[in-house]
């Protein structure tokens, strides 16, 4: 019998994606809670080089970082068809938003006055990308996802980051202007919310909101 087992924390958009991805597939699994404070000894052994969150462990064999491990669940049951280019195009668009539209997301929450101001710019930057990139893979947005007509790893790896606007534009204290200006990524993280993988699996705006204020505490004086 199968054993996976999933090592993450209820506010990391990068463990979410990985329970969305399992939810799609329907692959059952036990999901551990870390406390990043206080890690634990199945964390540090089955991650010993980063002591990093999120983990699969398959089989007893872990899987970390993670786009690795969506490329893993993929290959290993995920039976949808898609080309070698479509891969590849959508893994770097997925690299793309983990380094630099998150990348500008974390600097908003852990800085202020110039260096966030220079921040929210380049997250508006970003956004015009991944919009572009959108138009680009929908076919000029007649189709719902990233993915095409399909959910799809791409659509998983961004899913959790629409959760995170509202934190963006609450600490950042300025407005995304999504229907003007991104109005296609407006519509795909609409369609993202009413999945039930995605419904299930990332916590409410509000819990998120409160969490992400006591991280800022850490590195900002307000």
């Amino acid at each position: 019998m199968e054993q996976v087992k999933v090592l993450s924390t209820w506010f990391s958009p990068f463990g979410r994606r990985i329970l969305i991805a399992l939810e799609e597939i329907g692959v059952k699994y036990e999901y551990q809670e870390e406390d990043l404070s206080n890690k634990s000894e199945l964390l540090l052994q089955m991650n010993p080089v980063h002591k990093k969150i999120p983990v699969l462990v398959h089989n007893d064999q872990p899987i970390c970082e993670s786009q690795i491990i969506l490329q893993y669940i993929d290959e290993t049951w995920d039976s949808k068809q898609v080309s070698p280019f479509d891969r590849a195009l959508a893994r770097f668009w997925a690299d793309f938003a983990d380094k630099k539209f998150f990348d500008s997301g974390i600097r908003i929450v852990k800085s202020k006055d110039e260096a966030q101001e220079q921040a929210k710019r380049e997250m508006l930057e970003n956004l015009q990308f991944l919009e572009g990139a959108l138009k680009e893979m929908s076919v000029s947005g007649s189709l719902p996802f990233f993915g095409g007509k399909d959910f799809g790893f791409l659509d998983i790896v961004l899913a959790p980051y629409v959760s995170w606007f509202h934190i963006f534009e609450t600490i950042g204290n300025f407005k995304i202007p999504f229907e003007t200006e991104y109005p296609l990524l407006d519509a795909w993280g609409k369609r993202c919310m009413e999945r039930e993988s995605v419904k299930k699996i990332l916590p409410s705006s509000d819990r998120l909101l409160e969490r992400v204020f006591q991280i800022r505490k850490k590195f900002v004086v307000d």
